[in-house]
């Protein structure tokens, strides 16, 4: 799968994505956009979240950091980007952790349509009903039942189902991919998962309105690849993780389509439905 083209769309269209993030990273995850080649708009006041979700070309919600106010941005943009065709993704951070984020998490993604749902393989575990550990805001382990119940989700909900840990997983419904790329680094700065929830909405906001779930997928697999193969180019110039973060922005900066390709590794897995 060549999937470099994706980086090359951002690059040159610069997507608008409205995020609605966790306040720990809100700066991280926007220089990541921006390195990428996306334009980030950070827009949480009530008053302006479901104007600003219709102009944008994709909404990412991320539940770092909780409270009802954001949680009341989140619906508003949420519905404002479903009725205007906008794609969302959801990023359940935690889910599982409190009965509140569990609750916030069950009730923003039976409410809204979602384009993508993202997240550790821990939380993506207690989504999609197959189990999983989550301690404060990291996944501790989930079921081998995995990959079976996120394409059975995928299926019954009509997203894109993406869980991340060593060996991150993707499925539509359809097909299931196993991407082998990535960095030990990656899991020790704060932010990597948040900045790619960001990012991500950049690769699924250039997906031409009406095309199908597969084309969601192979966006979202560009994504993922980019900011791992950028975390990989990273790691060989960086001393520990305050020199990667930064290394990491540059590695985005300067990553091509002709990197992403020749350094990809996607396996399509066969998954027994």
């Amino acid at each position: 799968m060549e999937i470099g083209n994706w980086l090359t769309r951002v690059q040159n269209e610069r997507p608008l994505v409205h995020n609605i993030t966790n306040l720990v990273v809100t700066n991280t995850a926007a220089n990541a956009l921006l390195s990428v080649g996306g334009s980030p708009v950070m827009a949480y006041a009530h008053e302006e979240v479901a104007d600003m979700a219709r102009i944008a070309r994709a909404l990412s919600l991320n539940m770092g950091t909780l409270d009802p106010n954001v949680v009341t941005a989140m619906r508003l943009a949420g519905k404002s980007a479903n009725n205007a065709g906008i794609p969302v993704i959801l990023d359940p951070v935690g889910v599982g952790a409190t009965p509140y984020r569990t609750s916030v998490a069950t009730q923003l993604a039976s409410e809204l349509q979602l384009t993508v749902l993202r997240g550790n393989a821990g939380e993506i575990g207690l989504m999609v009903g197959a189990g999983g550990q989550v301690v404060g805001v990291d996944s501790s382990g989930s079921s081998n039942t995995l990959p079976i119940h996120m394409w059975e989700y995928a299926r019954a909900h009509g997203t894109v189902v993406v869980a991340t840990g060593e060996q991150d997983l993707v499925t539509d419904g359809q097909h299931m991919w196993k991407l082998g790329n990535g960095h030990p680094l990656l899991a020790i700065i704060t932010g990597s998962g948040c900045s790619l929830t960001a990012i991500l909405g950049a690769f699924i906001g250039v997906v031409e309105r009406g095309s199908g779930l597969h084309v969601y997928a192979e966006a979202t697999i560009s994504a993922i690849t980019c900011l791992n193969v950028a975390g990989e180019i990273a790691a060989e110039t960086a001393h520990g993780p305050g020199t990667f973060q930064a290394a990491l922005f540059d590695a985005l900066y300067g990553l091509t389509e002709a990197q992403v390709n020749s350094r990809a590794k996607v396996e399509l897995m066969e998954v027994n439905a």
